[in-house]
């Protein structure tokens, strides 16, 4: 019996570990650059960001505000719900990059 909840734990570190070595092949042979992957892999975010990359790093927002302005395409993509329209972090990008961002804690 111990024997069995061993080998479940050592599959479910391997299964683990075959996942981690898939998703980051896959992240480095979609932008090239051990640097750039390993900040989406920790799970950040950054000035100069694309919105492609900021989606790999955080996933999809909770909800987006659009605003079409003159010259810029700006949008405020919000994580974290806290309540109605309550957002712990907010991530502002102008034409697809991140600009700035709020984070609440």
């Amino acid at each position: 019996f111990i024997l069995l909840i061993v080998a479940a734990i050592v599959l479910v570190f391997v299964l683990k570990a075959a996942a981690k070595r898939k998703k980051l092949e896959y992240l480095m042979g979609k932008y090239g650059s051990e640097q750039i992957v390993a900040l989406i892999y920790s799970h950040k975010y950054w000035q100069g960001q694309t919105a492609e990359q900021l989606t790999d790093s955080l996933g999809n927002p909770h909800g987006v505000d659009r605003k079409l302005l003159k010259t810029i395409k700006r949008e405020v993509w919000k994580y974290n719900p806290r309540g109605v329209n309550r957002y712990g972090l907010r991530i502002t990008l102008d034409n697809e990059i991140v600009s700035s961002w709020d984070h609440k804690q």
